[in-house]
């Protein structure tokens, strides 16, 4: 199968590291012109130039009125809106905030909401899009220690299946990617944080045994697998696929069925 996605404009917000750029570098290789949002001027100049072709990048933080508004100034309308802006962390549940769980949801959550708000009618009216949320093998399997995290990537699947039943007919699809445990500069501090410093493949071998002992693959995803799965629902051949949780976990989640 050959993806091709010339002619397509494609958004990825959170895009400047770790996933958000494994995926905006797998869409850019398909031959979309790509966006990419971050806050720091230096880290998107240099993940701009990690891309080849057509490229812009959006400088804001998107969890503000301002951010916002300023990114669909600049680009109002796309063909594949890909929601990867997210936080995460580890915590005592008791000890989590209001102020914190709102912070949660507001990034994980309401910032995607927001722009699928926005971009959804545009895709509609042209009879063609591809709108994907990042969730996680968290919003199946929630986490004892990131509950907060857990809880924000389980209301995605909601928003998710809600937007593909708004789009319904309309020859645009809507689905989430649930990822599993991601190899990232992110994730390999919060693993050291939970089982200490040494070599990265001791502290990876004993995290995924002491924290995530049902992933199957057993070791980390790297985020350039989880592109290939964006890559592939933001193309034609996947037309079929809509209202969808496509899990590209490891086998971490234990069902049978998505």
């Amino acid at each position: 199968m050959r993806i091709d996605l010339t002619g397509k404009t494609a958004l990825v917000t959170g895009s400047s590291s770790g996933i958000g750029l494994a995926i905006a570098q797998g869409l850019s290789a398909c031959g979309a012109a790509v966006v990419i949002t971050g806050r720091d001027d230096d880290r998107l100049a240099a993940a701009a130039a990690t891309l080849d072709g057509d490229v812009r990048s959006v400088r804001g933080d998107l969890t503000t009125v301002e951010g916002h508004s300023d990114l669909v100034a600049a680009v109002p309308e796309v063909d594949v809106l890909v929601n990867n802006l997210g936080i995460f962390g580890h915590a005592d549940p008791l000890d989590i905030s209001d102020d914190e769980w709102r912070r949660y949801f507001e990034t994980n959550v309401l910032t995607a909401v927001r722009l699928t708000r926005h971009y959804l009618p545009g895709m509609t009216a042209k009879g063609w899009g591809r709108v994907q949320y990042i969730s996680s093998d968290s919003a199946v399997v929630t986490p004892a220690e990131m509950i907060h995290y857990g809880v924000s990537k389980t209301a995605l699947l909601g928003v998710h299946r809600g937007f593909a039943k708004a789009a319904a007919g309309t020859g645009v699809t809507v689905n989430s990617v649930l990822a599993g445990p991601t190899h990232t500069g992110g994730v390999e501090t919060f693993v050291r944080d939970l089982v200490g410093d040494g070599p990265w493949e001791d502290a990876q071998r004993e995290f995924m045994t002491k924290h995530r002992p049902q992933s199957l693959l057993r070791r980390f995803i790297e985020p350039e697998e989880i592109a290939n799965m964006v890559c592939y629902l933001a193309s034609p051949l996947a037309s079929a696929t809509t209202g969808a949780a496509v899990r590209v976990d490891g086998g971490y989640v234990d069902a049978i069925v998505p």
